[in-house]
């Protein structure tokens, strides 16, 4: 596909529309060249480190619900950095007339860690304009859900949003207070027994 090229999944509701950006979530940039690679080193440090807290949880056979979530936050991860990383070097530039070559004779369009990140859901669900009388955008056209996105996107967004409906359920402190009333019941049974045997 081209830029910009597009096809029409469910009506105008669910649309495949194909375009590029600089690394950010939902088609955000940062700061030029720089920008970029700071980024991407950004994201790679945070890989390895929710990796190894990955690691940790699995050890300690935290709650699945605590490591399915962190794990969709490292897959979603994992998949931009790709992009990232690599599709500056296997891809022409291109797209923007004709679909982009795959390693072309000059080389890529970028260099490592520099590349754009594809994204390609776009769900345009409700569309309209903002009233006359509304502050800043009054007139202008209305549409929920703008941003594009890809499939990494979606998994760090819902990796998050379980982390945050469920963090007391996750983090919580443990109830102990039934093997506390357990633990008396016992001690006490073992008292009354030693009174039964004074020779123990």
């Amino acid at each position: 596909m081209t830029i910009g090229q597009e096809f029409h999944v469910l009506g105008n509701w669910f649309i495949i529309h194909f375009t590029e950006n600089e690394g950010m979530a939902f088609g955000l940039s940062f700061g030029g060249e720089f920008g970029k690679l700071a980024l991407s080193l950004f994201r790679i440090l945070a890989i390895i480190v929710i990796a190894i807290y990955l690691f940790r949880l699995i050890k300690q056979n935290a709650h699945g619900g605590l490591i399915a979530s962190m794990s969709l936050i490292l897959a979603g991860a994992i998949g931009n950095i790709i992009d990232s990383a690599f599709y500056g070097l296997i891809f022409s530039s291109s797209s923007y007339h004709s679909v982009a070559a795959l390693f072309p004779e000059g080389g890529g369009y970028g260099t490592f860690l520099h590349g754009k990140v594809v994204d390609m859901l776009y769900f345009p669900v409700i569309q309209g304009y903002y009233p006359d009388w509304f502050p800043l955008w009054g007139g202008e056209d209305f549409i929920f859900f703008r941003p594009i996105f890809n499939i990494a996107d979606s998994a760090i967004t819902i990796g998050v949003f379980i982390l945050i409906l469920f963090q007391k359920k996750f983090f919580g402190k443990p109830d102990t207070s039934g093997q506390e009333v357990v633990d008396e019941q016992d001690q006490t049974e073992e008292d009354n027994g030693d009174k039964e045997n004074p020779s123990l």
